[in-house]
């Protein structure tokens, strides 16, 4: 599938990795370096514009690497890009961890990945069919 993409930042196109990588490496576009403290947010610029086919979204998540040795994470994650969307991709990145953490230009800050998705229309209905789970909510099973 080919997408469109106008990239505004100095860095080169995503790309994915390897050939059975889901998702693409996405890059912070900043003028100087970015300080997010212990808890706190802020929106990251990518200098990434993409205009994606209808019935597809892109989803903007964590990288492993900066959650586990920094606790850096994206506050809403998955972040969608919705098929409409023409703006520039911003990722709201927090920091979780008890120490300040510097974002420089370039820093892969999450990763991208494009998926498919469909719409609902809603069936209004008195009572749903029976399930052997049923209402059964979080942890009901007894199973770890």
């Amino acid at each position: 599938m080919k997408v469109k993409i106008v990239n505004k930042s100095h860095h080169p196109l995503p790309r994915y990795a390897t050939p059975a990588s889901a998702g693409m490496d996405i890059r912070a576009n900043l003028e100087e370096p970015v300080t997010l403290n212990p808890l706190e947010r802020k929106l990251i610029p990518t200098g990434l514009f993409i205009a994606l086919p209808e019935g597809f979204e892109a989803q903007m998540r964590p990288r492993s690497g900066l959650a586990i040795k920094h606790g850096v994470t994206l506050l809403n994650t998955p972040g969608t890009i919705d098929a409409d969307y023409r703006g520039e991709i911003g990722i709201i990145l927090v920091n979780l961890s008890s120490e300040p953490f510097i974002i420089n230009d370039g820093e892969r800050i999450c990763q991208m990945i494009i998926a498919s998705f469909s719409q609902v229309e809603w069936q209004p209905e008195e009572q749903l069919d029976t399930t052997e789970r049923g209402a059964g909510g979080f942890g009901h099973t007894g199973k770890n």
